[in-house]
């Protein structure tokens, strides 16, 4: 089985979707790879404590494009490392953020912000 080389998106295309998934979702989670197939450790992290909380929210793949997004990534939280939780168009933190607001009871609260 032989997989295309990466194509990528460039990037104002990834702008353009990250923008967009920041917009119009409450809580989103860019991470490396899906929800059934999470590509690294941290990402499943940030998965799991999410999926405690929240029946619904959106991920984004950003394997594609990884330099990509995390340049536009960049522009709304100040962070190059993946992955990134936003609430309500907010950042809120990687994995290792909501673990910490797990641990100290606030991550529910902070994943249900208005």
């Amino acid at each position: 089985m032989e997989f295309p080389p990466n194509q990528g998106l460039d990037q104002d295309e990834v702008n353009e979707q990250v923008d967009d998934a920041l917009e119009n979702n409450e809580v989103v989670l860019f991470m490396k790879g899906t929800e059934l197939m999470p590509q690294c450790g941290y990402s499943r992290k940030a998965l799991g404590l999410i999926d405690s909380y929240r029946d619904e929210y959106e991920t984004v793949d950003v394997l594609d494009s990884l330099d990509e997004f995390r340049t536009a990534l960049n522009r709304h939280s100040g962070w190059e490392t993946i992955p990134q939780t936003f609430v309500d168009g907010e950042f809120v933190g990687g994995s290792d953020v909501l673990e910490e607001l797990e641990e100290r009871g606030e991550l529910a609260e902070t994943l249900d912000a208005e």
